[in-house]
């Protein structure tokens, strides 16, 4: 099996994956996920669509991450192992796309406006 390369995109944050047969080492950045992600939801975040396929421990996971904030690269990952499982087995499509793993989140930050200290809130009005 050759190497598969697919993208996650998440808010700021992008994922590049390259995923081939292996042992199930997941590197991130030159670093372990487990040391990149120290908190157990990020963990669990990236290795879901693999324990929903059941493929754990067969694939090695080379990933570059670039952008965003924690929660938005785990997300981001999570997407590219997603596509990349279903470009593998496309059986597994269905079991990913009822949890929602097969879908980029379109939400986005709202940008500042002129005025205003932020994008809803206002400064505080002073009547005199």
């Amino acid at each position: 099996m050759e190497v598969i390369n697919t993208l996650g995109r998440r808010k700021a944050a992008v994922a590049r994956l390259y995923m081939k047969k292996g042992s199930g080492q997941i590197i991130i950045n030159n670093r372990d996920y487990k040391e990149y992600f120290p908190l157990a939801t990020l963990q669990y975040v990236v290795v879901q669509p693999l324990q929903i396929a059941e493929v754990e421990g067969q694939y090695d996971l080379k990933v570059n991450l670039d952008g965003g904030g924690m929660a938005g690269q785990a997300e981001a990952l999570r997407l590219a192992i997603s596509r990349a499982l279903v470009e593998i087995n496309p059986e597994i499509r269905p079991a990913l796309k009822s949890k929602g793993l097969l879908r980029r989140d379109p939400r986005m930050v709202e940008r500042k406006k002129p005025g205003q200290p932020k994008a809803r809130k206002r400064f505080q009005f002073s009547k005199r």
